[in-house]
């Protein structure tokens, strides 16, 4: 990793020279390339990651009420929105990796990435503090907020309530398949309403699968 190009990347990230390169360093080593790695910043990040969301989605949409405005925070700090972000802006470019994580496509992970960009988030407040770390958020993710034209319904919740309206029983969720490394997880899970179809999703958490699989079958059965 070039100490120079670091510091112009960061730079025109966060709008200034970082005081101290160190905790951006560590925030783009995977557990991989070293024991000093994001894990830690990922966590102080994430906090800071929630804190300004909240307080931003509660300034900017005063009308709605606490489950909407729910549905948009978890949204927008999902991994998978993090992971984008952290592409757009070339973390890749910058990731420190071991072989091995490497081989196993650790580069391209939404796993990685949305903890890298959460780790960023917490290094910049260590070095900056909190307002510089409330700015980045805030240039990086206004795109998502105001591309939100509504609170959006989780596709599991909706198709729950397709279910209902339709008379059927509630889905059933399988998991059909868990592959890949600990750093890389994938996993396939397919869900069913009988008598009106089933599908399959694909993502590097159960959770992340059975939301796939719910928005394919809801996409299916409204289309």
């Amino acid at each position: 990793m070039s100490g120079g190009s670091l510091r112009e990347w960061l730079s025109g990230l966060i709008g200034s020279p970082p005081g101290n390169l160190a905790p951006y360093e560590q925030a783009l080593t995977h557990g991989s390339a070293s024991a000093v790695n994001y894990e830690r910043l990922e966590f102080l990040g994430d906090r800071v990651l929630g804190l300004t969301m909240s307080d931003w989605l509660y300034a900017r949409f005063p009308d709605e009420k606490e489950g909407q405005l729910s549905r948009r925070f978890n949204q927008l700090v999902a991994g998978d929105a993090c992971a984008a972000i952290a592409r757009e802006i070339g973390v890749r470019h910058f990731l420190r990796l071991g072989k091995q994580a490497r081989d196993d496509g650790a580069i391209d992970s939404d796993n990685v990435l949305g903890d890298v960009m959460e780790a960023l988030i917490g290094a910049l407040y260590l070095d900056a503090g909190m307002e510089a770390a409330r700015a980045l958020v805030k240039r990086l993710w206004e795109p998502m907020v105001e591309g939100q034209a509504s609170a959006p319904k989780h596709p599991k919740s909706a198709l729950q309530e397709w279910a209902a309206a339709n008379n059927r029983k509630p889905p059933d969720y399988a998991l059909i398949d868990r592959s890949g490394p600990q750093h890389a997880l994938r996993f396939t899970v397919s869900v069913s309403i009988n008598g009106a179809g089933e599908a399959r999703g694909e993502g590097s958490s159960k959770q992340e699968a059975e939301t796939a699989a719910a928005l394919a079958l809801l996409e299916r059965l409204e289309g």
